[in-house]
């Protein structure tokens, strides 16, 4: 063989080897990424060559699939009461994508997972039966708080304090997700995302908003456990009005005639004293106030599984506005989720049971592939303070500020809220109520927060109890029957 042939030959037993290399890397490394890509056709034919696995609600399926006409996209996604639960389990679109749990799990219920596969299937990239998603949603509670928001803009949220699972997860205005489903939507999608209501917009967990009043409760919480009052019912030190530290600006009550100045924890609560728990939070400061903030929940981003925007309480901030935190404004914000965890940590003896909506995810035999723990908690509060603080909130329920919470055959707790909107209060305030209900023959208990944005009532008209507090009680009643 001459030198210029041997040359040639080795020459392109390299180029060989160089391809064979590269499709080894490309099948070894790279498959599963190409594979995942969401630009990659190949895997929205195989997330619908079959009938979707299902998310179930107390042992029923809400979603399903339906045979399309097309060749490709074989089977399209189906919801039952799509607009009642929308804000669980999201949308499966096949142009569009996934959201919340229809996303986070949506290899379990397309059947590609790799633990639905046995070894050889992982390999062959066989597809197979898909799985199912077993929420902790109470349908009854989820019913309640969807049709008590009615064409309200606004939030609801329930958990059961002792483990954790959340009964009801509820935004208002909804979406049927079956109308975006499909490939041939974009209509339907171009009126949903442009609707200046944001009905996509998951309220519950998704749209942080000043809390208002709700939030004394953070305070109060932070103010016995630091020692600064020994009980909801030793006098304060609280002038009436309070002008905020290092200005005069001076800072008012909504009910003039209330009870206020040098008022106890239980009787500001029950009055919604502001000169109260503006006065409470500069004394103790914003680091001690956001300390207690940070171990209800705020500022941590939570996944329930789903990922819930955090709840803020700010840092850097002068005396003054630091006051104002106290009674939920400045820069705090906080989810109806957020607000729930607050008045199920209260409920729960000062315990918070990590918050979750779903239970179980199995395979299409019904194993387990994954578990989630109910009553998996942290301490937030002493016993002693939770008690003292329930012992508070009921205060408020039988002869306060949020009478409309009430439940027959109850002990009923809670906290209204009507936060400030806009520069200077321009705008509509919004509506908050944030409480637990505990049935003493039964031992259930409910913990639940309410927020409405925008009902569409006149400004004077605006309260926690006029507007959230009835959409509690209905859940509330719903969760304890």
């Amino acid at each position: 063989m001459n030198k210029t042939i041997r040359h040639t030959s080795v020459f392109v037993l390299i180029l060989v080897l160089a391809l064979l290399g590269r499709a080894t890397w490309v099948q070894a490394y790279e498959g599963k990424a190409l594979a995942d890509d969401s630009n990659n056709r190949r895997k929205t034919i195989a997330q619908y060559a079959q009938p979707l696995g299902n998310i179930v609600v107390a042992g029923s399926p809400v979603t399903g699939s339906k045979r399309t006409e097309g060749d490709d996209l074989a089977y399209q996604r189906t919801y039952t009461d799509g607009k009642l639960y929308a804000a669980v389990t999201g949308y499966s679109s096949q142009a569009y994508g996934a959201t919340q749990l229809e996303g986070i799990y949506s290899g379990i219920l397309d059947g590609t997972d790799d633990r639905l596969k046995n070894p050889l299937d992982a390999v062959t990239r066989k597809q197979q039966e898909p799985g199912t998603v077993v929420t902790t949603i109470d349908p009854d509670v989820q019913k309640a708080a969807y049709r008590a928001l009615g064409n309200k803009k606004g939030a609801a949220v329930a958990i059961d304090p002792a483990t954790g699972r959340i009964l009801a997860l509820a935004s208002t205005p909804s979406y049927d997700p079956s109308k975006i489903a499909g490939s041939t939507d974009g209509a339907a999608w171009q009126a949903l995302t442009t609707d200046e209501d944001k009905p996509m917009v998951n309220r519950a967990l998704r749209q942080p908003l000043p809390p208002g009043s709700t939030f004394k409760l953070v305070v109060a919480a932070a103010a016995l456990e630091d020692g600064l009052y020994r009980s909801v019912d030793t006098a304060t030190d609280s002038p009436d009005p309070y002008t905020l530290p290092g200005t005069r600006t001076v800072l008012r009550n909504e009910n003039a005639s209330a009870p206020c100045e040098d008022a106890t924890i239980r009787t500001a609560l029950r009055y919604s004293c502001n000169n109260v728990f503006a006065k409470m939070a500069a004394d103790l400061g914003q680091d001690k106030v956001k300390a207690m903030a940070d171990r209800f929940g705020f500022d941590d981003a939570l996944d329930v599984p789903v990922r819930a925007y955090p709840s803020v309480y700010p840092t850097g901030m002068d005396k003054a506005q630091t006051a104002l935190t106290g009674i939920g404004q400045f820069d705090v914000t906080a989810t109806p989720l957020q607000m729930a965890m607050v008045s199920a940590a209260i409920a729960n003896d000062g315990l918070l049971a990590a918050p979750h909506m779903v239970s179980q995810v199995v395979d299409s035999d019904g194993d387990a592939l994954t578990s989630y723990r109910d009553g998996d908690t942290e301490r937030i509060v002493s016993s002693s303070t939770a008690e003292q603080l329930r012992s508070a909130m009921v205060t408020v329920v039988e002869k306060g500020t949020g009478t409309n919470a009430a439940v027959a055959g109850a002990e009923v707790g809670g906290k209204t809220g009507t936060a400030q909107h806009g520069e200077n209060n321009s705008k509509t305030p919004y509506a908050w109520f944030t409480s637990y209900a505990k049935d003493p023959s039964t031992g259930k208990q409910v913990a639940v927060a309410v927020m409405i944005e925008d009902s569409g009532a006149a400004r004077s008209e605006v309260s926690g109890n006029g507007l959230a507090a009835p959409v509690a009680q209905k859940m509330m009643a719903a969760a304890l029957k």
